[in-house]
């Protein structure tokens, strides 16, 4: 048996699996999916062969990824190979390829004597950052605080707010998650 055929053969034992450990019945799901209790019963005990129309909405009802649905085999390299990006002088380094909702980067400060001055930024969403190496100020609403490594921000993004390099010898290093607005505004030009 290949790889393939072990795949699509465990589809219905998982397509089960779920229903179970949901405790719902196939007339529950049926409800949730648009597909009959027959059709389902019939994906669960292997009779037929799952279709992307199927699966979509039994994922959905599963609130699971349509992979995790089926146990698909992973595929090729998982590390991530993204370009370095620099924008209003700091470097971003993406950490994960890009699909939308919150999107994670490496942001790297230069010496705060190398920083152009503070643009504060304003918009909707939240903000938050761990920093790896150096320390950072952040200035939120008038307030300055400093942060070293080891400590982390999180902060509600429609207050004014700037982050910058707290230290002149050296670059500070931060992990920050971005919504898709803070994206727009920190990493593409606006």
């Amino acid at each position: 048996m290949t790889e393939d055929q072990a795949v699509l053969e465990s589809v219905g034992p998982r397509l089960h699996g779920f229903r179970k450990a949901l405790g719902i019945t196939l007339a529950d799901l049926s409800d949730r999916t648009g597909l009959t209790p027959s059709t389902i019963s019939r994906l669960e005990r292997g009779h037929i062969r799952p279709t992307l129309e199927q699966l979509l909405p039994l994922a959905r009802a599963y609130a699971v990824p349509l992979d995790e649905l089926v146990a698909a085999p992973t595929t090729g390299d998982p590390r991530v190979h993204l370009r370095p990006l620099r924008k209003h002088g700091l470097t971003f380094v993406p950490l994960g390829v890009k699909t939308g909702g919150v999107q994670a980067y490496k942001v790297v400060y230069p010496p705060a004597s190398q920083l152009p001055p503070p643009t504060f930024h304003m918009h909707p969403g939240r903000e938050w950052f761990y920093v790896l190496h150096g320390a950072v100020q952040l200035v939120l609403t008038g307030t300055r605080t400093e942060l070293t490594a080891g400590e982390a921000a999180e902060f509600d993004t429609t207050a004014a707010h700037w982050i910058g390099n707290a230290r002149d010898d050296m670059p500070a290093e931060t992990i920050a998650i971005y919504g898709q607005q803070g994206e727009r505004v920190h990493i593409t030009d606006v």
